[in-house]
């Protein structure tokens, strides 16, 4: 038994190797993420007598250039959730903290868990391309809300409330919102309401057939006289006229780029098997599926087996930690707990998205909508029957989807 501890970061890894009873094999050295040093690293392992594991701790993408070469050479690669690797002490009550202390508790803890350490096996180029693409379109959000929020903050000094004058939906093409584009070319009320009714319904109607928008006379009539009744606070000047311009331009950008990254997922995620089952489940569009495969990845993979080595149900569930860990000690056994929230919070996100779908809609016929009135007829809070829906559709979503991959 070799027992290979390596501690990841960026472009380099501490590595020790240790065997029973504390032998230490190999002192703790580093090697960088290159062709030769883990071409040199694989040859030292594989002169070890016996059998021989590397073991290293989930750390965002730091740890898959060493795992993934370690792999495709016969090596036995464990990648282990930090959570766990914290919580093993080793045997000392120290803190210390450096890589070379990290890379031997490594060692024993894979020492101590020899049998349970389940082996790493990468994602394929497909669904490994399309979880990146859905972490930054998850980003990406966060930054169009942001930019969202600060040019409304913006136009409300210089057309207030504009934005609830349109309803379109997104353009397709791009992505843009047509109210972003409508500040573009009219940015304060006065370049509305400062002009004659016919001058500014011959201007709208150019721009929308020049842009792609839909136009509409009594639309056209309920913007200018709107624009008659505000009272601006910025003044109408080429300097405003710029910086809104400049605002909604970076928001059109974020526009885009989403549009064009959910063109990609969608591209990726037919090419999965799973794809056309995944669109059919209710509350789940093109939007969602792509999101929900990238998140769950193959449900093939070892992470959904329980200690049997058999597929659970139950196993998906605790994959995405929306399971409720027990707490008992002594007299005290709590029935009331929260979700130990420690999956992926990308994951419950678009689970609680999908489930929000689903009651917003209200299908009769559906099996999760039928669970979740059911908790909620029960009395229980929002968050309780939104969890457990949430938890229903995971298990369908798991079986179907397990069907069809087998099939």
């Amino acid at each position: 038994m070799n027992a290979v501890g390596i501690d990841v970061s960026k472009g380099k890894s501490t590595v020790s190797i240790m065997q029973p009873l504390g032998v230490v094999v190999a002192s703790p050295f580093e090697v960088s993420h290159n062709g030769q040093e883990l071409r040199e690293l694989v040859e030292r392992l594989k002169l070890l007598p016996g059998e021989t594991k590397a073991v290293m701790e989930y750390t965002g993408n730091y740890y898959e250039p060493i795992a993934q070469y370690l792999h495709n050479e016969g090596i036995y690669v464990s990648v282990v959730n930090a959570m766990l690797l914290h919580n093993y002490s080793g045997n000392s009550i120290r803190k210390a903290k450096t890589d070379k202390k990290d890379t031997v508790r490594i060692a024993q803890y894979a020492l101590d868990r020899w049998l349970d350490l389940r082996e790493y096996i990468p994602d394929d180029e497909i669904r490994r391309s399309l979880k990146l693409l859905n972490r930054q379109y998850t980003t990406l959000c966060k930054v169009r809300t942001m930019l969202n929020n600060n040019f409304i903050s913006l136009v409300d000094q210089s057309f207030p409330g504009v934005n609830k004058l349109f309803s379109s939906p997104q353009r397709v093409s791009d992505g843009h919102v047509k109210w972003v584009d409508f500040v573009i070319k009219f940015p304060h009320c006065d370049c509305v309401g400062k002009i004659p009714r016919s001058a500014f319904k011959d201007k709208y109607y150019r721009w929308c057939n020049k842009n792609g928008y839909y136009y509409s006379e009594s639309k056209a009539d309920a913007i200018y006289d709107y624009s008659k009744t505000l009272v601006p606070t910025l003044p109408n000047s080429d300097y405003i006229s710029v910086l809104l311009a400049q605002s909604a331009a970076q928001l059109n950008c974020a526009f885009e780029t989403l549009s064009e990254l959910q063109r990609q997922m969608t591209a990726l995620s037919e090419q999965l098997p799973e794809h056309n089952v995944v669109m059919e489940m209710f509350g789940v569009g093109k939007v969602l599926a792509p999101q929900l495969i990238a998140e769950i990845g193959d449900t093939r993979r070892s992470v959904f087996r329980e200690a049997d080595n058999a597929h659970s149900r139950k196993a998906i569930t605790a994959f995405a930690r929306l399971d409720a860990p027990p707490y008992q000690s002594g007299n005290i056994d709590v029935k009331s707990r929260s979700i130990s929230k420690r999956g992926s919070p990308h994951l419950r996100k678009t689970l609680f998205q999908v489930v929000y779908v689903i009651l917003k809609n209200s299908p009769e016929n559906e099996p999760v909508y039928r669970f979740l009135d059911k908790k909620r007829a029960e009395g229980k809070p929002y968050k309780v029957y939104m969890i457990a829906a949430a938890n229903k559709f995971l298990r369908i979503y798991y079986a179907k989807v397990n069907k069809a991959l087998n099939a």
